[in-house]
């Protein structure tokens, strides 16, 4: 599996065409590409009629709609049709491009970074985008004015110390330290995307329900518990979306989402469980397959009692066999995880040693240290890009420990609630995930940093680790700065505050009629070239 996925890696160099911003210039590299030369009728020069809405089915319903407010990736899914960034990262890749700045200049010390803006540009509702609405969108995510229900905002803003409007269309942004990593946050889907200043202010500085940005689609509506529509912008600064109305809906079951591609209910899904590819295939529609940057985990929760131990944690990962886990589950469409970070991003070391599968040892210290449980372990019960298999994850767990004298209970969610739950902490385990939002091993390691709960699940807080995280980002890319993630990595590992189960692919399925089909490896579908024909 390494062998593959590093075949695939590929994509993850840089490349021309944009996923958020797509420029003039770009779109000039792809004339010989139907799609890109769409006329006003709705056909391409080449003749292919272009229908007029695409629909995309995915598992969960998104938890809102601002992005400085949510922190999932359905959510995400429609943010990056709706929103754009200063930056944008390349159609396969994670490769910074301009998008609503133009260019950049950052200053010797790496703590002033100047950005010049693209002029002409309007947010849906008219409002002119400048530097005083980048100043605004940001400013909102700092202290005092974020607040505790802004999850993203640590992790894109957090080294900001302040922003400044040097003209109209200038804004520099300044850091309290080095950052290496600030460039890849500022095109991530969450937290960095501009929304319109007028629109905050009218619906009291949250967008959740009324999204407004300067994208290639714009919000129609969201029916509750059934889809959201978005329609094409025809005033956007860039080259329109080739198709004029996006439906995102919302079908939990796994196996029923199957089926309504099948019948052409649906043109596309996502979060497919592995056993569902070959009846895919069957339908005679086509499976999307690419190495996903992602992590399935398990996370201990360190301030409740017995798990505050590092020996008990210790011992209940040695009870669970991980590589007979992720095979029996996943099959061939996941790599066993032996890190945090999949094997093909900087920073991932194949040194890197988890706590050893030995069941005997596990059952012996547990006894010896008088725990038999019950364990309190809450588990999703929506499939997840890293995790399609979630109950039966927790009940594999379950048996394992089981095998060792540890009693279990599970409680399963909805998606929506389990992430209340995760905040409210009252759990000993929970099974969580993580879909890298930038390329950087930061995006990954500075979960176990960040003190909000729905991102820092084991809850976990040292001074040693931060230090190293804080090195990590203030370090240039390259040899050294990997050695410190790597180093970080089993420092974590010899914590046992996770135990890191697998890497998921990324699968997806259309039917055969949809064009320029593309999943891109932050797990976004970006609709701007996607068409289906006639």
């Amino acid at each position: 599996m390494k062998r593959k996925l590093a075949l695939a890696v590929a994509p993850f160099l840089a490349l021309g065409m944009l996923v958020g911003c797509g420029s003039k210039e770009a779109s000039n590299d792809t004339t010989s590409n139907a799609a890109s030369t769409e006329n006003t009728s709705g056909e391409t020069t080449s003749g292919e009629e272009i229908a007029e809405t695409l629909v995309f089915a995915q598992g969960a319903e998104p938890r809102g709609l601002d992005p400085a407010y949510v922190d999932d990736g359905e959510s995400s899914k429609v943010i990056v049709n709706v929103y754009e960034g200063l930056l944008a990262y390349a159609e396969d890749s994670t490769e910074v491009e301009p998008c609503l700045a133009e260019s950049w200049e950052i200053s010797e010390d790496g703590l002033t970074y100047t950005f010049k803006l693209r002029q002409g540009v309007k947010f849906h509702d008219g409002t002119d985008f400048n530097a005083e609405a980048v100043k605004i969108n940001i400013d909102r995510q700092l202290p005092p004015q974020a607040t505790e229900d802004m999850p993203y905002a640590s992790f894109v803003f957090a080294d900001v110390k302040e922003v400044n409007v040097v003209d109209e269309f200038t804004v520099e942004i300044i850091l309290t330290k080095k950052n290496t990593a600030f460039l890849a946050n500022l095109a991530m889907s969450l937290a960095a995307p501009m929304v319109s200043p007028a629109a905050l202010e009218a619906n009291n500085g949250n967008l959740n329900q009324n999204p407004v940005g300067t994208g290639p689609y714009k919000f129609v509506e969201w029916n509750p518990s059934e889809d959201i529509i978005l329609t094409r912008n025809d005033e956007y600064w860039d080259e329109a979306a080739k198709t004029k109305n996006i439906v995102f809906k919302f079908i939990p079951d796994n196996s029923a989402r199957i089926v309504a591609l099948k019948s052409g209910e649906v043109d596309m899904i996502d979060g497919i469980d592995s056993t569902g590819v070959d009846q895919i295939i069957a339908d005679g529609n086509q499976i999307h397959n690419v190495p996903g940057m992602n992590l399935n985990y398990l996370a201990y929760n360190v301030t409740r009692e017995y798990f505050d131990d590092i020996a008990i944690r210790t011992s209940l990962s040695k009870a669970v066999n991980v590589p007979e886990l992720a095979e029996g589950l996943y099959g061939e469409y996941a790599e066993v995880a032996t890190t945090i970070l999949p094997s093909f991003m900087p920073g991932f070391s194949e040194e890197v040693k988890q706590v050893a599968y030995d069941p005997e040892a596990a059952k012996a210290e547990l006894a010896a240290a008088g725990f038999a449980g019950p364990i309190k372990m809450i588990v999703y019960n929506n499939p997840r890009v890293y995790n399609t298999r979630n109950k039966a994850l927790a009940e594999a767990v379950q048996g394992y420990w089981n095998q060792v004298g540890v009693e279990v209970t599970i409680e399963d969610y909805d998606w929506t609630t389990y992430k209340d739950k995760v905040v409210a902490g009252d759990y000993d385990v929970c099974f969580y995930g993580w879909v890298g939002d930038n390329g950087d091993p930061d995006n990954f390691l500075n979960l176990l940093c960040d003190q909000n709960p729905s991102m820092n699940v084991a809850r976990f807080n040292d001074e040693t680790y931060n230090a190293m995280i804080a090195e990590g980002t203030s370090t240039e890319k390259g040899p050294e700065r990997n050695a410190i993630y790597a180093k970080a990595e089993q420092y974590i590992a010899d914590q046992a505050l996770w135990l890191p189960i697998s890497h998921a692919s990324n699968l997806s399925a259309y039917v055969p009629s949809v064009q320029n089909y593309s999943y891109h490896p932050t797990g976004n579908i970006f609709f701007k070239n996607i068409y289906k024909t006639k």
